[in-house]
């Protein structure tokens, strides 16, 4: 039984099935460069996309000589009107809502500017006390100081903590930094694996709050 006094979750893939959003969002500035499309058949592209950091998927995607002017042209990419493309998995909202009652709760995400704008357009901003991005640490993950500065918000220790997460890139991260980690619907090492989100209560010794 795991007895944390926070919980963080990473976003793509744990809070929002948001694939869908994401290659929209890509392709619309990989079209500017005569690149062509990601495509969800396209596994390796399409997962640099859903995981990495947005200048570490220009890099993958451009090489490094283009990457700096994709970067430019995001700043003046409104992630609003992909959001539409974004699903909550399910069972999102009561989870969050029964946690939030009883734990101090935080995102920590590889996504840039767009985070808060997500959970207020899906009414989630409010049920959590601190959202980390990439623009706010040197290092995205998989190095740790995301989930660093996501305990130093919620004022707790990292390894009182508990993160969420479902790429390689989360378990990494929660490894360097001391973080239990449970994983959402893929198997990353030897961590608790959760095909709902409703799990967590079990694991957390609870039939339900």
């Amino acid at each position: 039984m795991l007895n944390p006094k926070g919980i963080v979750f990473d976003c793509d893939g744990v809070l929002f099935e948001s694939k869908s959003a994401n290659l929209a969002y890509y392709n619309e500035v990989l079209s500017a460069f005569d690149v062509e499309p990601v495509t969800i058949e396209q596994q390796e592209r399409a997962h640099i996309c859903h995981t990495a950091a947005t200048p570490q998927v220009f890099v993958a995607l451009l090489g490094p000589e283009q990457a700096p002017l994709a970067i430019e042209m995001v700043k003046k990419l409104d992630y609003k009107k992909f959001i539409p493309f974004m699903t909550p998995e399910p069972h999102l909202h009561e989870v969050i809502a029964a946690l939030a009652t009883h734990y101090p709760l935080a995102v920590a995400t590889n996504r840039g500017t767009s985070m808060v704008e997500i959970l207020t357009h899906f009414s989630l901003a409010a049920y959590f006390k601190a959202v980390i991005t990439s623009r706010d640490v040197l290092r995205p993950k998989p190095f740790p100081d995301m989930l660093h500065l996501a305990a130093q918000r919620l004022g707790f220790a990292a390894e009182e903590l508990l993160f969420v997460g479902d790429s390689e890139l989360d378990a990494a991260a929660a490894i360097a930094a001391g973080m239990p980690f449970i994983a959402y619907k893929s198997i990353q090492g030897e961590a608790p694996v959760i095909a709902s989100h409703r799990e967590i209560f079990s694991l957390l010794g609870r039939e339900e709050f």
